[in-house]
């Protein structure tokens, strides 16, 4: 390229870059637009990304689908040695075999409702719990029970057979565990009790609580028995003889799961909110059974029935339950710290990975979080199940996840996801803006991509740019190289590497272009004062964002008939500072006369008095001034209603006032007086006049033809007084006989003319 080709190419960019910034006069310079925090990133939408309650981004755990059962709920899942899963189902009640591979087959078909739980013992016998009013059976590799309608596959291994192990007469069954001497502890609900089966299958009842229902239970390392009631939220440990201690009483109902490490501690997953008197299962679930009829009162959720059988509430782990979850440590010391807390999610399940870190399955939204500390997570996964039920080890250090609506079994870890993909939720700069440079801060930046791309409308479906990839780790800056427009998107992609990626934050800088301010609104209040609003600097109205009109209170009004009040409303859709300046004009001039400047509250007030009687209209006139260099700044102006003033009194003339008397014989018995006068005021029609005879009250008296709608009005009436026929002779000299007559007169804005005039008696 030649020397003055150069120049030209040089020439032509600092005059397209002149042109750019010339569209946008400065908002208050250049505006930024941050997400880092939880709250904010929760906003877009992930996909083999987790979010850490901290802020920031890091690649998911593997996180796969295994299988789909027919069954819509799985309520407790187990797997063997071999990676083999075993998952307790309801609606239908089923009991399923799934192979590592994702292969499925029901292995056990009960008359009950639900398999509600399952353990599988060292030698790969299965125990599974049926409810309502239901039984623990045992399940044996031996012949194959078939689903409906199918053959048996002869010498198949994973046929089975099935046989009543222990029916505990009550109404619920709610979760089974094994101990190391093959002992199956059951828990139960109506009566809250544990019964103790042995290897031997001899049984006897255990524990007796106070609590209606026993929800969960565990083992700890010294063989205790851990249990969790519904009702009080009870935390109970059970030493092998029997004997009960109450560890915790969780601030909620119910203790949904259980979870206890090597170390001995015990966390627990609570949901629902006490209410005193309460002895029902809390949380319920809809299902059907043409055999259970008796109600549990509770939270439903609706499930698809059968058509052929009635439908009846049947209380559930979990589900239905309100007030968010918890989850506590109980320390082996026995002191109880909350770890953390969910207004949105409840727990259905815990567990640990490979890392030892607590795993917590969630509804209704499907989320898997880990908590890693108090008040610290990361929201792992998304499942395509609305909750998250259980948990059982997968191979090589994984872990099974079983979902209900639908009935699934995901795979989760133990590894990381390859690849995964954020996108932001879509920024709104309120006005047409020049986007910037990025500042992205992360870790791993070779394995870590930004894109960003920008759009008029809201919906990036439509028309917007193409995704553009940003070089945020050169130098000289991370520039967005997307075109102006009002709205903006972006989106980060992490590749699996060393050292492992994140995202802490994303910043966006803009610059939008300057719009002229805009008055909504004036109000004119003749005969009322605006009182003074207090601001304290710095701050904004609560509720105040970004190019919305700015909310203010609206000033005390107090009525002043010599005042006249002003007060308007606008907004700037750049969200700067205004300043007012108020301007008034007479009826019939041209000119706008200056009424008040460098006004920064929308409303003022002034004294009637400083203007002449007649008609007046203002004007505001908006300025962005304080938010922009000298020659930057933008007007709006907007006329308000036409208003009047008048503040002179009306004019009461040719007051005349004369005693008419009738006699009879030498006595006076009745006497009239006749009342002339005129009002008649400068500017405005006469309202109302009054009189008063000799102190007495006011009286309403109307013009002459009865209309007052006139700026000259006549008057004329009588009074009559009346006089006792036994009315005392009278002195010589006397003034008993004299009468006093005020009338007074109002104009239409209350102006007051009094006269008065004296009537001597004769």
């Amino acid at each position: 390229m030649t020397l003055a080709r150069k120049t030209l190419a040089l020439l032509s960019a600092i005059i397209l870059s002149t042109f750019a910034l010339s569209l946008f006069a400065l908002a208050e310079g250049t505006r930024t637009w941050e997400q880092s925090k939880f709250e904010e990133l929760t906003k877009g939408t992930a996909k083999g990304i987790a979010l850490r309650s901290e802020g920031g981004l890091e690649l998911a755990p593997v996180f796969k689908a295994l299988a789909t059962t027919p069954s819509t709920y799985i309520w407790s899942i187990a797997s063997d040695p071999g990676g083999n899963i075993y998952a307790a189902a309801g609606s239908p009640a089923r009991v399923y075999r799934i192979t590592p591979d994702g292969e499925s087959m029901a292995i056990f078909e009960p008359q009950e409702l639900q398999v509600q739980a399952l353990v599988v013992d060292k030698k790969g016998i299965i125990y599974a719990a049926t409810a309502p009013d239901g039984k623990v059976y045992r399940l044996d590799p031996g012949r194959l029970q078939p689903e409906k309608g199918a053959a048996a596959k002869p010498g198949s291994n994973a046929s089975w057979s099935a046989t009543p192990y222990f029916d505990p007469g009550s109404k619920y069954i709610w979760d089974i565990v094994l101990d190391n001497s093959g002992a199956l502890y059951v828990a139960t609900g109506d009566h809250g009790e544990i019964y103790k089966v042995g290897a031997n299958g001899q049984h006897s009842l255990f524990f007796k609580s106070d609590e209606v229902h026993i929800r969960v239970l565990a083992l700890d390392p010294k063989g205790n028995l851990i249990a969790g009631s519904d009702g009080s939220g009870l935390v109970y440990r059970i030493a092998p003889n029997g004997e009960a201690f109450v560890l915790y009483s969780a601030p909620k109902k119910e203790i949904t799961a259980l979870a206890i490490d090597g170390a001995g501690n015990i966390f627990a997953a609570a949901a629902g909110e006490k209410r005193p008197g309460s002895t029902n299962p809390g949380i319920g679930i809809t299902l059907s059974t043409p055999a259970q009829t008796s109600p549990a009162p509770g939270g439903t959720l609706n499930a698809p029935a059968p058509s052929a059988a009635p439908t009846s509430p049947f209380p559930a782990p979990g589900l239905g339950a309100t007030g968010g979850s918890e989850i506590y440590r109980i320390a082996p010391d026995g002191a109880p710290s909350r770890l953390w807390s969910s207004h949105e999610d409840l727990v259905y399940a815990l567990a640990f990975d490979h890392n030892g870190r607590l795993i917590a399955g969630t509804g209704n939204r499907g989320h898997i979080f880990a908590i890693n500390g108090v008040d610290d997570f990361t929201d792992l996964i998304k499942a395509s199940a609305t909750q998250i039920t259980a948990f059982a080890a997968a191979p090589g250090g994984g872990l099974y996840a079983s979902g209900s609506n639908l009935g699934k079994i995901f795979v989760l870890g133990p590894g990381p996801e390859s690849e995964g993909t954020y996108e932001s939720d879509v920024f709104d700069a309120r006005v047409f803006s020049l986007w910037g440079h990025a500042s992205v801060r992360s870790a791993g930046d070779s394995n870590v991509e930004f894109y960003a791309r920008s759009g008029n409308v809201d919906n990036p479906d439509r028309n917007w740019s193409p995704w553009t990839r940003i070089n945020f780790t050169v130098a000289a800056g991370s520039e967005l190289k997307i075109p102006p427009a009002r709205f903006v998107q972006w989106k980060s992609v992490l590749h699996a590497g060393n050292p492992a990626p994140h995202v802490d934050s994303v910043l966006l800088n803009y610059l939008p272009k300057n719009v002229a301010p805009e008055i909504d609104d004036i109000t004119v209040q003749p005969g009322y004062h605006y009182q003074p609003i207090s601001h304290v600097s710095g701050s904004e109205p609560p509720g105040q964002g970004q190019g919305q009109p700015r909310f203010d209170p609206p000033p005390p009004a107090v009525r002043d008939r010599d005042s006249i009040g002003i007060r308007w409303s606008a907004h700037d859709d750049n969200d700067d500072q205004l300043v007012y300046t108020v301007y008034y004009r007479g009826d019939g001039e041209s000119r706008w006369l200056l009424l008040k400047n460098n006004l920064s509250d929308r409303y003022y007030s002034f004294d009637a008095s400083l203007l002449p009687d007649g008609g007046y209209t203002v004007k505001v006139v908006a300025s962005d001034a304080p938010s922009h260099s000298p020659g930057e700044a933008l007007y709006a102006e907007r006329v308000g209603t036409r208003f009047e003033v008048d503040t002179t009194a009306p004019v009461i003339d040719n007051l005349s006032a004369t005693l008419d008397v009738s006699e009879s014989g030498k006595q006076i018995n009745r006497k009239q007086i006749h009342v002339h006068f005129r009002a008649s005021d400068s500017f405005s029609a006469i309202k109302r006049a009054e009189y008063s005879l000799d102190g007495g009250d006011w009286q309403f008296v109307e013009p002459v033809g009865q209309l007052s709608d006139s700026k000259t009005e006549d008057y004329d009436f009588r009074i009559t007084v009346l006089q006792p026929e036994a009315a005392p002779a009278l002195m010589a000299g006397s003034t008993a006989n004299d009468h006093v007559v005020v009338v007074r007169a109002y104009d239409r804005f209350d102006n007051l003319a009094t006269a008065k005039t004296v009537i001597r008696g004769k």
